[in-house]
């Protein structure tokens, strides 16, 4: 019998916070201690944590302040915090941000070695860039130290083949293994009062097709061209709405851009919603996923959108796009606001592809996380086996 397994996941923001990273550090601690083995979340505090709801213990460091939506920033420096997590016995650990919890993860191996994975899962290049632009000192500080943390990994692994080009912009020239992101909503077929019911909610009337964004309210994500090509849809006499599902940073501008293009009468904006059920609801009243984003590596939605049966349109070449053949599993266009909705235009009224792709994409590009999670514990295995039965040199990170 194969010995149970105690797994350390690392995250730089837990719930309450709720973005993609933190979804997935829930996902893998949820399924691993129902049915694999034992996880334990290891993460900064948040001061409106309610970590008494989660049957398996969270352990939270010591962090400075938050900011944005509820983001700590981790401060992990202190000795104890190494003790601690050292005397959990853990026989990995699993970090899903390069930033303070692996550098903490760094400090736990300096005083004993634990073999250590990184899933590298977003562009980090982009926030340094936008956030330290004319600060350089501070900026080559943080490559720096995003580089170490990555190169400490006993093993890197990323969501999508695309994502190595952002790994190698940190100076990472090792190895590495793609291991999928899965769905954590069920396959299912949303009733016809379901979709009803968000357009009875948002006074949207039964014939008018619905687009969709779910998603931080961020322009990386590639909005500004969202909300371009739905002034060239509406001037082209396309009657449509728009639903942005999600909160953001760029929030405020976003809405500003759209009151400029004078589009709203056909951009809604749901706020956060917290219930993965009415999101599931939301996808599955939606004709179309509109997810232009170049920035994001594996694109969540786009598997959360197949779950439901609806199809994605997105960027040619982007990561997010990575497995998707134009027209059967979902449907592709260049990086352009006219790309966008001239596509939109073309397949927004055949209901019939729109279907018949939806359901392909269910078939074809589905995962869900808990086969996505056992094949991740399966390679944990591997990599303690080659952790223990390889010399290790000194530290060095």
């Amino acid at each position: 019998m194969e010995k149970l397994l105690r797994v350390g996941i690392g995250s730089d923001a837990y719930y309450p916070t709720i973005d993609g990273g933190c979804l997935v550090a829930k996902c893998y601690a949820d399924i691993i201690n129902e049915k694999l083995g034992e996880a334990v979340v290891i993460t900064p505090k948040n001061p409106n944590a309610e970590d008494y709801r989660f049957p398996y213990p969270i352990y939270r460091y010591k962090s400075l302040f938050t900011f944005g939506e509820g983001y700590p920033v981790g401060w992990p420096f202190k000795e104890v915090f190494a003790n601690d997590v050292i005397d959990m016995n853990l026989d990995i650990l699993h970090s899903h941000c390069p930033i303070a919890t692996s550098y903490f993860f760094r400090r736990i191996n300096r005083k004993k070695r634990i073999p250590t994975v990184l899933t590298y899962h977003t562009k980090y290049e982009y926030d340094i860039e936008s956030r330290l632009q004319y600060n350089i000192p501070l900026k080559m500080r943080a490559y720096g130290m995003m580089s170490n943390n990555i190169k400490a990994a006993d093993e890197v692994w990323i969501t999508s083949k695309g994502t190595a080009d952002s790994l190698r912009k940190f100076g990472y020239e090792g190895d590495y293994i793609v291991m999928p992101n899965g769905c954590d909503l069920p396959k299912a077929e949303i009733s016809e009062n379901d979709r009803m019911s968000i357009r009875r909610k948002h006074n949207i009337p039964a014939d008018v097709p619905i687009l969709l964004f779910v998603g931080r309210l961020m322009w990386y994500k590639n909005i500004r061209m969202i909300l371009e090509a739905c002034k060239l849809l509406k001037n082209d006499g396309l009657d449509f709405k728009m639903i942005m599902l999600g909160i953001g940073p760029d929030e405020g501008a976003i809405k500003k851009l759209t009151r400029k293009l004078m589009l709203d009468d056909r951009v809604i904006f749901t706020g956060q919603i917290k219930s993965r059920q009415d999101i599931q609801i939301y996808y599955g009243a939606a004709d179309l996923l509109v997810f232009p984003s170049t920035f994001d590596t594996n694109g969540l939605v786009v598997r959360e959108a197949a779950a439901s049966s609806t199809p994605s349109i997105l960027v040619e070449g982007s990561c997010a796009a990575e497995g998707i053949i134009d027209g059967k599993t979902g449907f592709l266009c260049l990086e352009t606001p006219h790309s966008l909705a001239r596509k939109i235009n073309d397949i927004i009224g055949n209901k019939e592809l729109l279907s018949r792709v939806g359901i392909e994409a269910q078939n074809d590009i589905y995962i869900s996380w808990e086969d996505s999670i056992r094949n991740a514990f399966e390679r944990y295995r591997i990599v303690i086996d080659k952790f223990n039965s390889t010399p290790h040199e000194k530290y060095k990170y």
